[in-house]
Formats: C-alpha cells, structure tokens, sequence
C-alpha cells in the first residue's frame, strides 16, 4: 500500500496555531510528507470542522487532495459505527461521529494512515478496528513526538537523534 495520510482538524489546527504543544511535531509532519511527496488529503469533514473557528483559506490548501464525503463513505461509516459502538466510550455523539466518518473515509480510499492530535476518540478507534480486523487504519498521533519513519510499511519506527535548539 503507497503511502499517503488524511490529515484530522485536530493536526491542522496544530499546524497553523504556534501557540499548540503540538504545533513542532505537526509543522515537522507536514515538511516531511512535503519533502517526501506522500499525498495528504483533506476531508470535507475536517473543512467543516476547521471552518467553525478560522477560514480553511488559512490552509496550505494547494498542498492538499481534496475529498469529499461520499455515499460509501457513509455506508462504511454506519457499518464501523456498529462495530465500534461508541455511544459507550462517553464521548460527545457528534465528535464521535466525525470521527468515525473520517476513519471510514480512509477505509474506503485505502488512505493508509491518519494524522491528529487526538488521542482520545480517533487512535482508539483507529486501534479497536485493527483488533476486529474491521479497518486497518494507523492513526499517528501528534502527542507522540515526531517519528520519520511514521510512514514506514510494517510500523518500524526511527530514531530522531534530533538536537532541540529551542527556536
């Protein structure tokens, strides 16, 4: 499966926010899958998300693939959200709606992986479908650090030797 990754409101907001623990990671994450030519899609969903707060136009969008959110993408969705029944998780319905939404998307568009910073709802999701052997989706998450070789096939992960200069 070639790499590629869609990208959850939680890392964009990371991205275009300085002032987000996260904003180092997601601003490494997205020179490195710039650097390495791994297309990032953007979700009509996460549009809609980012968009309540701040304009997408605050986006690098000429760096994005656009895609938009489909019947079967719906279809999938419905099917996971049973699998999943997350109802029980005691998070909000409609994030974890979004959620599932996002992850059926990348299901049905064989997007290998997801980028977020939310640790909460979408990893575990991401992570309790693998054990049903429903989806195979890796949600990265930025919570994590940074790791070049995320993106790696068979989840081998690198060593960053990295020296933080604080700037």
């Amino acid at each position: 499966m070639t790499a590629s990754v869609l990208l959850d409101t939680s890392f964009l907001i990371s991205l275009v926010d300085g002032s987000r623990p996260n904003h180092r990671v997601a601003v490494r994450y997205y020179r490195l899958l710039l650097g390495q030519q791994i297309p990032m899609y953007f979700s009509a969903i996460v549009a809609a998300e980012f968009g309540v707060k701040q304009p997408i136009t605050d986006l690098p969008l000429r760096n994005f693939r656009p895609i938009p959110f489909s019947v079967p993408h719906g279809q999938v969705a419905g099917a996971l959200w049973g699998d999943l029944n997350p109802h029980e998780s005691g998070v909000s319905r409609r994030v974890a709606r979004d959620d599932v939404k996002l992850i059926a998307q990348a299901c049905h568009e064989k997007i290998p992986y997801i980028l977020t910073e939310d640790r909460s709802t979408l990893l575990k999701y991401c992570d309790r479908l693998k054990v049903l052997e429903r989806c195979r989706i890796h949600a990265i998450a930025l919570a994590d650090g940074f790791d070049a070789c995320a993106f790696n096939e068979g989840g081998q992960q690198g060593l960053d030797l990295a020296v933080d200069t604080g700037g």
